[in-house]
């Protein structure tokens, strides 16, 4: 491939993203993704934090080298949830690993929503049970949308429920997603056998007591280090993490409870590690570089596949 100077190089748009990126690729790329970086082949630091001040918010860069190379530059401002302006803004740069040069900016928003939904819907089709039920959307934001349809991009249900704090927004969302709004977070839960926990809480809104044996919950939102959507009675159950240092570090679900981490899911599924039959299962998820570098690159690749 010719040098690209930095004048020619090729921006892929958020429509762009869309019109190329379908669950069943990112599900995959995301389950490769997973399995190289607990293989010892990506190296990528703790994502860099840094809140902003006057705002409730934060600024992150997160850079990876593995099978893809980029780097993620994001912002969280979570005062944006039901304004004009996403909670989650930022662009990737994808770079050839053999020669270092930039290949192409990449809208972040899209990718990070698919790729955190695909990650949760990659390691549910590992360990939820193979038989659905009753799935449970904790949240009413972006990755309430997206936890729908990767999950069922990897499983069947009968009945999709919805809770939300705010009942205005979470009735909207439930109906835009084809759910039944819950009010009570608990009657929500209850015989749930898949739970999709993805909210700004600071506090747990998931009770391990509320938890059907042998449930599968993915819990992705995040507030900060200290933030909890889980208390200490569901993180006691099976912890599947992205990364250990990364959930030590910074998962507050983690942090909080100090409980122990069975596994990576890159050990789950390369085999190194397997979860006892009919546990239930906590995917606790903070997001780790791999996942973008390698989704940026997947929707790189599918768009000059189209040039």
């Amino acid at each position: 491939m010719a040098y690209q100077s930095l004048e020619s190089l090729p921006v892929v748009g958020e429509s762009q993203v869309a019109s190329l990126l379908t669950w069943p690729l990112i599900i995959d790329a995301m389950e490769d993704a997973l399995k190289e970086f607990s293989a010892g082949g990506v190296m990528q630091p703790v994502r860099q934090i840094a809140p902003v001040p006057g705002q409730n918010a934060f600024f992150a860069a997160m850079p990876a080298a593995g099978s893809a190379m980029a780097v993620k530059i994001i912002t969280l401002y979570h005062d944006n949830a039901g304004t004009d302006f996403p909670t989650h803004q930022g662009v990737i740069v994808v770079f050839d690993k053999e020669n270092g040069a930039p290949l192409a900016l990449l809208d972040g928003r899209l990718i990070t929503e698919m790729r955190t939904a695909a990650a949760t819907a990659a390691v549910a089709r590992k360990l939820a049970p193979a038989s659905v039920d009753v799935v449970t959307i904790m949240g009413n934001g972006a990755q309430a949308g997206a936890h729908v349809g990767a999950l069922a991009a990897v499983r069947d249900w009968k009945e999709l429920r919805l809770w939300a704090r705010d009942e205005t927004r979470g009735r909207e969302m439930a109906e835009r997603i084809g759910a039944t709004f819950f009010a009570d977070a608990e009657a929500a839960v209850r015989e749930a056998d898949i739970v999709a926990a993805a909210t700004a809480a600071t506090e747990p809104i998931v009770s391990g007591a509320w938890l059907k044996p042998g449930a599968f919950v993915g819990a992705v939102g995040w507030s900060g280090k200290d933030g909890r959507e889980l208390d200490d009675a569901a993180m006691a159950n099976i912890v599947i993490v992205e990364s250990v240092d990364a959930a030590r570090d910074h998962g507050g679900n983690v942090r909080g409870s100090n409980c122990d981490i069975f596994a990576e899911a890159g050990e789950i599924f390369s085999g190194a590690k397997t979860a006892p039959e009919g546990a239930t299962i906590i995917y606790d998820s903070v997001g780790i570089a791999i996942l973008d570098a390698v989704a940026a690159k997947l929707v790189y690749d599918l768009w000059r596949a189209e040039q």
